[in-house]
């Protein structure tokens, strides 16, 4: 059974890949906790992240972006001693504000579900890359997507981000065309 390549160095990341990954997702809990870990994740390895998570999971009150909204000082510097999570402040102080936007966008469109996925009519992008290296980090939809969100408030939201955003929640499939995942999500 052949894999994307990127997965292949750690048990974590290969289940990750074989049920995640490009998998379509319309729940905005979920939204929020790509969201909040690709955040996290920028400069770093995602791997590193992905063995975090569960920490996230508890630090982020299950990513109930209701309840981040309203992390306070006090809740920050609790995070910034949290050793089971990136301790950056101006990321941790972006997750806040992001869950302030995000709820924002649920208000004006009845889900964040709705608002990402109208940037695509509610329809996965399948592409057809032969190796990883025509994968893009960014593209024009991710740009514009990204543009929309800073408009909005959002903080660490570039491009680079958004894109990670979309393959991991299914917005593109960018499996490549050998591997398994591929014609299961296509």
């Amino acid at each position: 059974m052949e894999r994307c390549p990127w997965c292949l160095n750690d048990e974590l990341y290969i289940k990750y890949h074989d049920t995640e990954w490009g998998v379509p997702i319309h729940d905005d809990k979920i939204h929020f906790e790509f969201l909040v870990l690709e955040s996290a994740q920028a400069g770093l390895n995602w791997l590193t992240i992905l063995k975090k998570r569960d920490n996230y999971r508890k630090a982020y009150d299950d990513f109930d972006p209701q309840k981040v909204s309203l992390f306070d000082e006090k809740k920050i510097l609790e995070l910034l001693n949290d050793k089971g999570i990136i301790r950056n402040r101006k990321k941790i102080e972006s997750s806040i504000i992001n869950a302030k936007a995000f709820l924002k966008i649920q208000k004006e469109y009845g889900s964040f579900d709705s608002y990402i996925w109208s940037f695509t009519e509610g329809k996965p992008i399948i592409n057809h890359w032969k190796s990883i290296e025509e994968i893009p980090s960014k593209t024009p939809l991710s740009d514009k997507i990204s543009n929309d969100l800073r408009k909005r408030g959002f903080k660490f939201v570039g491009s680079t981000i958004i894109y990670s955003h979309m393959q991991a929640t299914g917005i593109v499939n960018d499996h490549i065309i050998s591997c398994f995942r591929h014609r299961d999500l296509s």
